[in-house]
């Protein structure tokens, strides 16, 4: 039977965050960012956010255990919050806590939606270093 999958947001902050992806990394989940990348880019105080969306089972990979992706919303150094998705165990979700009120939790999904995704803003960071505006006006 497929766990039901919980409609919340869950607030993490960033060596959460490593932690998730370093064990999505160990199960060779495919959603999932490299953890070199989050240390890099990843605000180091910043909280993050992970809302859930699908029931994730990989039938021609029975060895892999069932994951729930969550789109997750990450606040990089700059400041800008991106989006990506991040698989993680059921078990691990659950064992963070719930520390969102419901206002919260809906203006957090509707950033969400609205937020470029990583690799969106990495093509963008990459573009202004070898491009970087022209600041002589």
């Amino acid at each position: 039977m497929t766990p039901t999958l919980p409609r919340t947001v869950r607030a993490v902050d960033t060596a959460q965050l490593l932690d998730l992806a370093q064990e999505a990394a160990m199960h060779g989940f495919s959603q999932r960012l490299p953890v070199d990348w989050l240390q890099e880019h990843l605000a180091a105080e910043a909280t993050h956010y992970l809302f859930p969306t699908l029931v994730q089972r990989l039938g021609h990979r029975p060895e892999v255990p069932l994951q729930w992706r969550c789109q997750q919303l990450l606040t990089v150094r700059t400041g800008e919050q991106i989006w990506g998705l991040l698989d993680v165990l059921p078990d691990t979700f659950d064992k963070l806590p719930e520390t969102l009120d419901t206002a919260s939790k809906k203006d957090i999904v509707s950033r969400i939606e609205r937020a470029v995704t990583q690799r969106e803003w990495v093509e963008r960071m990459t573009a202004n270093a070898v491009h970087p505006a022209d600041d002589e006006s």
